[in-house]
């Protein structure tokens, strides 16, 4: 994973190079903060005249010049100096630090949107109808296989792009996520099933006579000479086959790239419920598997939906529900 380059020349330099530091030794890449950083280390290299230090009115100077950025990207990189500051004042006590209740208010968090087994079978199928195009010789296995690999596997966007052959191990049934958030690798066991899946798509490109090394793209097309989708291609794709699917949100859009990553994390918790297990016991196993460092950044996906809803109620009922008594018939409730 690439990291920003960070290099300073205002007065502020040394601490920022000492922030951005510590954070990419933590195992950040941190590289959308350190445009930030360079960005406010720009302006008062530029106005150091003017603004020989980061005070009140350099802050609020350099943030003029992100008004034709939306409100909640601007807040995002008012907070970055924000922390910044923070950081500072630990050994800089009388250092300036912004007061966040001036900052543009955040927005609301999106919904995602948790696809259901029924939905993904839709999709596959829709995905299975799709023609094939020069640019995308194998587009029907291609998107196919995207759609499976999400919704099973919960990995990103990201590390599903970057996935080459070699990734594969059809021996093992295993696929080796490279260098994702935090510097970190992991290694997904696969079941019969998505095993089975890359194995038929292999076989077709195969049978094809399509370009096949170790390090090609597993969702690959021909554009540029041959490469991994982009975000954006593949995200293209995929709304086509949620309208065609009738599959939109609450409000009426169709869902994200991401939401799969939420609705593989909440149908993971479903069969632990309906076999009784211990869900708190297996958070940590979920949370390796899809790249957190921690269950508290699992928790973010797990939504209180149905039917995990009426899952837990039956948990429940089966483990306490003799030490739950009714109140007799008949009778209201006492002042």
């Amino acid at each position: 994973m690439s990291r920003a380059m960070a290099v300073f020349s205002s007065l502020l330099a040394p601490p920022l190079a000492r922030y951005v530091g510590l954070k990419q030794t933590l195992g950040r890449s941190f590289d959308n903060a350190t445009r930030t950083l360079t960005s406010l280390d720009r302006f008062l290299h530029n106005y150091a005249q003017q603004y020989p230090d980061l005070n009140a009115a350099a802050f609020q100077a350099w943030c003029q010049t992100l008004d034709h950025v939306v409100s909640g990207e601007r807040r995002r990189r008012m907070q970055e100096v924000y922390h910044f500051c923070f950081y500072r004042r630990r050994t800089e006590p009388q250092c300036f630090v912004p007061d966040r209740a001036l900052f543009p208010r955040p927005h609301q968090s999106l919904q995602p949107y948790i696809f259901s087994e029924e939905e993904v079978a839709k999709l596959l199928r829709a995905a299975s109808e799709l023609k094939a195009v020069p640019s995308s010789p194998l587009r029907p296995e291609v998107i196919r296989l995207a759609i499976v690999l999400l919704f099973t596997t919960g990995i990103r966007c990201g590390e599903l792009l970057r996935l080459t052959l070699d990734n594969y191990d059809r021996r093992n049934a295993t696929l080796l996520i490279r260098e994702s958030k935090f510097h970190k690798s992991r290694l997904l066991p696969l079941n019969d099933d998505i095993a089975k899946e890359i194995d038929r798509y292999l076989e077709t490109w195969a049978q094809r006579g399509l370009p096949l090394t170790s390090d090609t793209a597993l969702i690959w097309n021909t554009i540029k000479g041959g490469g991994a989708y982009t975000a954006s291609g593949l995200h293209k794709c995929l709304r086509r086959l949620f309208q065609n699917c009738s599959i939109f949100t609450p409000k009426g859009r169709p869902p994200r790239i991401h939401d799969f990553r939420h609705a593989h994390a909440v149908n993971a918790l479903l069969p632990w419920y309906r076999q009784g297990a211990e869900v708190e016991a297996k958070l940590p196993y979920l949370a390796t598997y899809m790249g957190h460092v921690s269950v508290v950044s699992t928790h973010y996906y797990l939504h209180w939906i149905e039917p995990l809803r009426t899952a837990a109620s039956k948990k429940f009922a089966h483990h306490y529900g003799e030490l739950v008594v009714p109140a007799p018939h008949g009778r209201g409730r006492q002042g």
